[in-house]
């Protein structure tokens, strides 16, 4: 499971990558700042493209809370959620299923760009986290979901059954992030993917030799 990631990159830096601009300028000193780990479970605040608005950066709390639910209830349900991970993660294997990612799968979807993310591997009953990271040191693309809660938008990371890279790093649980690369982020955030495209990405498998770790 993805709950810690990296985010090193200036704004400007993934504005070109990804072919956006930030929501708002006065964002961009607090995005600056390069954040070396980032805990999900301290629901921090990070960057998405939504696909609501793809031509954006727009700033999102980590950690997926329903619909149903308004601004004020947000830290209430995050304790309540805590022992079902905290939204941090949906597995793609449920998106059509779970009754918080059933409707984000089909029009609200994201990226979460990152520098890189943590994954533990379990050594005589001790936790070693592993960073990764692209080989050229490029921003990654993770792909998410979100909902928007007033004006807020949370989100989470989705996961897959591990490489057989990731499986020997991520010994235990075998999960890993879904990673796109730059056409199946087009794709992801496109308003008319088809049903059967959006599946087909849920099992997209990232060229292991990419990353470094």
């Amino acid at each position: 499971m993805c709950f810690h990631t990296s985010q090193t990159k200036k704004v400007k830096t993934l504005e070109k990558r990804f072919g956006v601009k930030i929501s708002d300028a006065a964002l961009v000193d607090y995005f600056d700042k390069s954040q070396y780990h980032l805990n999900g479970f301290a629901h921090p605040n990070m960057l998405v493209i939504p696909q609501q608005k793809s031509e954006v950066l727009a700033p999102g709390v980590w950690g997926i809370v329903p619909e149903n639910k308004n601004k004020d209830e947000i830290t209430s349900y995050y304790k309540e959620a805590v022992k079902f991970g905290g939204g941090l993660n949906a597995r793609s294997e449920k998106a059509f299923q779970h009754f918080v990612y059933k409707n984000a799968i089909l029009e609200k979807r994201c990226i979460i760009p990152v520098s890189g993310f943590f994954e533990p591997h379990e050594y005589k009953g001790k936790k070693y986290p592993y960073h990764f990271k692209n080989e050229d040191d490029s921003p990654m693309a993770l792909a998410g979901l979100y909902s928007v809660i007033d004006t807020f938008i949370t989100f989470t990371i989705l996961t897959k059954e591990a490489s057989p890279l990731f499986a020997k790093i991520h010994n235990k649980k075998k999960r890993q992030p879904l990673l796109l690369d730059e056409e199946q982020t087009r794709n992801w955030l496109a308003t008319d993917t088809t049903l059967a495209q959006v599946k087909d990405i849920l099992s997209f498998n990232y060229p292991e030799f990419n990353t470094l770790f």
